[in-house]
């Protein structure tokens, strides 16, 4: 059952509370800048009245959810003072490895984080898990690796939502290609088999996933002057942490909804459990977890409908910039520079096509150049990695090539685990930058 919206509103106060040090200056009366409740100044301004109102009721929890930070791994990163980034990175490591039993005076707050992720949600099914991350094996070894770069854009093109990646030095080519490639590395291996089991490479990478923003949260709030929390908020609230996770099974009920659909096929449910069990590991509340084809639409809008519209090219478009210009490979060698290259012209496109309308003029406006070379190298990939994700399909469903075909995507992630590279999943306070001063700037909005 989910909480009330004053169980909500009580947990969000309690940070204040619970964490003096980060949260002791934060007015959680105070409705930030970022959030608006007219959608026609929102980030879903071009579809105001395409579709419905989402339910009141997630209206006001989006609205809460915009204040509240990760309480229980917030309190383990506020020990940095104590302890040091790095030693609870190490301890985080470990725990997750061996157990935090194995732990040598494991701090509490440790203790908490990992007995927090180990409890199963009362309608969690491991099995329909199981069988989501061996579904969503497939996009993640054959058509992520092309769009992954132009997915990671989504969140730059909303300054409210961008500021926290260019505070930690995502604004340099070097950091923005450690972001993707972790982004890539976090997706990729949850889909491995026993990913999200206590002890799993899955579980363990959103262990670390929380740690990095708690810590960010941390730095940010606890003192530093390039954080207004009148306009922004708290850095990476829950909410942002939606599209992320629930992207896909977004855009698979919106097409339920075009095909007259209202209940999801057995494989569907089990990629929804999935990516919802992942969320919360992840740290998400179960009540912004839809397991409706429309509640994850209405849920889904809200929160794009509840953030204002503002597009800063000195952070936004920088961003883009830095993240198109990445050398994402680990090598310089003539195949992996072919291979950024190609990738790079399909990110354009993606760019264009889901997150600027169509318009390649915008794209040319924020410095990404999109010409007839970039829409012919996607014309020339994309509809190749389409057919062989059919023929991965095809095997995936006949008896007897089954078990080789999953065993080859296996493979196929492990070794695209090894070209992403070690994934740190940490922030430095030392590394942050002061954010440019927000100035209108001309160019999409979104």
């Amino acid at each position: 059952m989910h909480p009330t919206l004053d169980q909500v509103n009580q947990r969000i106060a309690y940070q204040k509370t619970a964490l003096p040090l980060m949260y002791g200056d934060v007015d959680f009366s105070v409705t930030p800048e970022r959030y608006t409740g007219d959608i026609s100044v929102s980030s879903m301004a071009a579809y105001a009245g395409k579709f419905p109102p989402p339910p009141a009721d997630m209206v006001a929890r989006v609205r809460a959810y915009t204040m509240l930070g990760d309480v229980t791994a917030d309190a383990y990163a506020a020990l940095m003072p104590k302890y040091g980034f790095k030693r609870l990175v190490g301890m985080l490591q470990e725990a997750c490895d061996k157990g935090v039993e194995a732990v040598p005076d494991a701090p509490p707050q440790l203790v908490a984080l990992i007995r927090e992720m180990e409890v199963k949600p009362a309608w969690l099914n491991m099995d329909l898990v199981r069988k989501g991350g061996e579904l969503n094996r497939l996009p993640m070894a054959i058509f992520a690796p092309w769009t992954i770069r132009g997915a990671f854009l989504a969140t730059f093109m909303n300054k409210y939502t961008a500021l926290p990646m260019a505070l930690t030095g995502t604004l340099s080519n070097a950091t923005a290609a450690k972001r993707v490639n972790e982004t890539a590395t976090f997706f990729t291996v949850t889909t491995l088999p026993g990913a999200l089991e206590p002890r799993g490479e899955g579980f363990k990478a959103a262990a670390m996933v929380r740690l990095m923003h708690s810590m960010v949260r941390f730095n940010v709030l606890r003192g530093m002057n390039i954080w207004d929390k009148s306009v922004y908020g708290i850095p990476i609230p829950q909410v942002d942490q939606m599209p992320a996770g629930l992207i896909d099974v977004f855009l698979l009920a919106y097409k339920m909804k075009e095909e007259g659909r209202t209940e999801f096929t057995a494989d569907e449910r089990a990629r929804v459990e999935f990516s919802r069990y992942r969320c919360v590991l992840l740290g998400l509340p179960e009540d912004l977890l839809m397991d409706t084809p429309q509640g994850i639409i209405d849920i889904m809008n809200a929160r794009s409908a509840s953030i204002r519209q503002d597009f800063d090219d000195a952070t936004c478009g920088a961003l883009v910039r830095a993240t198109m210009a990445a050398f994402l490979p680990p090598d310089r060698s003539l195949a992996s520079r072919i291979r950024n290259a190609l990738e790079g012209r399909v990110a354009k496109l993606v760019l264009v096509k889901n997150f600027l309308g169509g318009n390649a003029q915008a794209a040319r406006d924020m410095g990404v150049p999109v010409g007839p070379l970039d829409y012919a190298v996607a014309l020339a990939i994309l509809p190749l990695i389409t057919l062989k994700m059919a023929l991965y399909d095809l095997a995936l469903k006949t008896p007897g090539l089954k078990a080789m075909a999953d065993r080859r995507l296996v493979a196929k992630i492990h070794r695209l685990l090894k070209r992403y590279g070690h994934a740190d999943f940490t922030t430095d306070a030392g590394s942050y930058r002061p954010a440019a001063p927000v100035a209108a700037a001309a160019g999409p909005t979104g």
